[in-house]
């Protein structure tokens, strides 16, 4: 059995890790260097860090910064956040990210996938979806969940798939930061119809809003923040508690 990973999301704005709700009203909470040097202490199996407000602001992400996060850790590190180029992709590999992670440049330009890809091999890529339930369908966003799209979640995961993506990050913008759980049964219709993992963001609350999202949604991999950035729960205790449930992760 394949170990499901524990991911820890820094979520950067101007340099400092934030977190809201839905993507509103953020509030610093913390270092971004210090934060990932003790997630990858602590035991996470990768870290992503998506510069939240580069595809806003119409700014790249910030290479410095990231090389600094890459020197303090010693994990599969995950960049996203204003990726629209190859050379975009190559800045930020040379500073130390073992993946990028594309949104809503993808969305724009999907061949930015199989460009990628072509040149990096699919492992270095990762496509993000933000998505929120729409008319009775789950519809992609841009732009930090902001701007709707006419691209439908399974449709979009499956051509992102096809065109050579690694991975999807499916964040629900419905349960972001709500603390409230994942949508399971979502989650387990997307991992059915892909041959590729899924990592499932938004909602996390509790132990067992993580161990559902792994099991009855069948994620390959949870993303948490407000969890493990406020200190209610400890990367070793999380995977401890998941561990004992007949899990299986990496301790």
């Amino acid at each position: 059995m394949v170990a499901k990973r524990i991911i820890p999301c820094l979520d950067v704005k101007d340099g400092q890790v934030v977190k809201g709700i839905n993507f509103l009203g953020l509030k610093e909470v913390g270092d971004a260097v210090e934060m990932g040097k003790r997630y990858s202490l602590e035991g996470a199996d990768e870290l992503v860090y998506l510069d939240i407000s580069a595809t806003r602001e119409g700014r790249k992400t910030f290479a410095a910064l990231v090389e600094r996060i890459a020197e303090v850790i010693n994990i599969p590190f995950t960049v996203g956040g204003g990726i629209s180029t190859l050379d975009d992709a190559s800045r930020l590999l040379d500073a130390g990210a073992d993946k990028i992670s594309v949104n809503s440049a993808a969305i724009k330009d999907p061949s930015l996938i199989e460009r990628v890809a072509a040149k990096y091999g699919s492992q270095f890529i990762v496509t993000a979806i933000d998505a929120r339930m729409i008319d009775g369908k789950w519809m992609a966003t841009t732009h930090g969940g902001s701007v709707p799209t006419d691209r439908e979640l399974f449709s979009w995961a499956k051509e992102a798939q096809d065109r050579g993506a690694g991975e999807i990050l499916f964040t629900s913008m419905d349960h972001d930061g709500t603390k409230a759980g994942y949508p399971c049964e979502t989650y387990a219709a997307l991992c059915d119809s892909l041959s590729i993992p899924v990592i499932a963001s938004g909602g996390a609350g509790n132990v067992g809003h993580i161990a559902d999202v792994l099991t009855l949604g069948k994620a390959d991999a949870a993303l948490a923040a407000s969890i493990f950035h406020y200190g209610e729960i400890s990367i070793p205790d999380l995977k401890g508690q998941l561990r004992s449930q007949g899990i299986e992760v990496r301790l």
